[in-house]
């Protein structure tokens, strides 16, 4: 039998020892919370192959390999001379058929109608003188042919009068279509031009206007501009080239922002989060440390690269992370080694594009 004072010695003990170890269990978690997870890859960038839009010579090239260029900065043109005159011709073009639709909206002007008018009359007038014309030339048939039963004339001088009254009514019908023409201008003179006309003018010029646009946007595909801002990576083509579309004439290195390709274990996964602030280090500028941030982490595992170096088994799982940094000074270069170090303490995730790109 263990006596009661012994009994409360190993009590005490016990209590003791669970109070020590819930002291170095907080201690070792504070530690562990305050400390960082460290990680390696390789800074990678993004790049644009930089082409024409158009088919042409290269006229001039204004950048080379190394220059900085900003987001819409000319860095090349083609020969204009095409596709200049393309837009001349269609500008003219629309003129002239602007000008059709603008007449056809106006309608005949007072003056074509004053004409249309007074050749109405003088149709009206020509025919009253074809009737009068049939009517002496009828009664001079008549009279003809009365004398020439009484024997008093030849029957050729009836028949001729006759001819010639029938020539008159020719006339008369003539004169009469000759005035309905008239008049039917007359009315069409008044009314003005059909509506079908105008909207078939009106279709042309709309047509006649797009392809006046097309021209004008393949003038401005002429010049190339910069899509973004980066580094010129590759000069590939030289003035005088033949390019097309489907021919890039620069590799444009999207360097700022910048973000390096690394490989996180899967027994730090629970530490770190995207939005969360990290720092980068690279042996080409020794002490110094770039800031940056989690913009991505992989949903996926996979097996560490072999051509990265950790300080963990090369067979176990990660998970690849892009750890996004500013690069104004553009320090930091393809494919360069670094060390990422992601603080633990107090670094809360704070969304991807939490973090403005400069220095911090």
């Amino acid at each position: 039998m263990i006596s009661v004072k012994k009994r409360i010695s190993i009590l005490a003990i016990a209590v003791l020892a669970a109070a020590g170890f819930f002291v170095w269990h907080r201690l070792h978690q504070k530690r562990a919370v305050s400390g960082s997870v460290t990680i390696y890859g390789n800074v990678d960038i993004r790049q644009v192959q930089v082409a024409f839009n158009d088919s042409e010579r290269i006229d001039k090239l204004l950048v080379d390999e190394g220059s900085v260029v900003r987001t819409g900065q000319l860095i090349g043109q083609l020969v204009q001379q095409r596709f200049s005159d393309a837009v001349a011709q269609d500008q003219s073009i629309v003129a002239a058929e602007q000008q059709v639709v603008t007449r056809l909206h106006a309608g005949s002007r007072p003056e074509e109608i004053a004409e249309a008018r007074a050749e109405a009359q003088a149709a009206k007038a020509g025919v009253a003188a074809a009737q009068a014309n049939v009517n002496n030339a009828e009664l001079l048939y008549q009279r003809q042919q009365t004398l020439a039963k009484q024997q008093y004339v030849s029957l050729q001088i009836r028949d001729d009068a006759e001819r010639a009254y029938l020539a008159q009514k020719a006339n008369l019908a003539a004169a009469q279509q000759i005035l309905a023409g008239k008049q039917q201008a007359l009315r069409l003179a008044v009314i003005g031009p059909r509506k079908e006309d105008i909207a078939a003018a009106e279709a042309t010029l709309r047509a006649d206007r797009a392809a006046l646009a097309l021209a004008q946007k393949q003038l401005a595909d002429t010049k190339l501009y910069a899509p973004a801002d980066g580094v010129i990576q590759n000069r590939i083509l030289e003035p005088g080239d033949m390019v097309t579309p489907q021919t890039p004439a620069f590799t444009l290195a999207l360097d700022n922002p910048l973000w390096v390709r690394a490989y996180l274990p899967e027994t730090q996964m629970g530490k770190v989060a995207l939005g969360m602030s990290a720092w980068i280090e690279v042996d080409s500028f020794p002490g110094q440390r770039f800031p940056g941030w989690i913009g991505f982490i992989s949903p996926v595992s996979e097996f560490t690269p072999k051509n990265v170096e950790t300080t963990e088994l090369r067979s176990q799982l990660v998970y690849r992370v892009r750890v996004y940094a500013c690069n104004p000074d553009h320090r930091l270069r393809l494919g360069m080694p670094a060390t990422v170090v992601i603080p633990l303490g107090n670094n809360t995730a704070r969304g991807i594009d939490a973090h403005p790109c400069e220095a911090k």
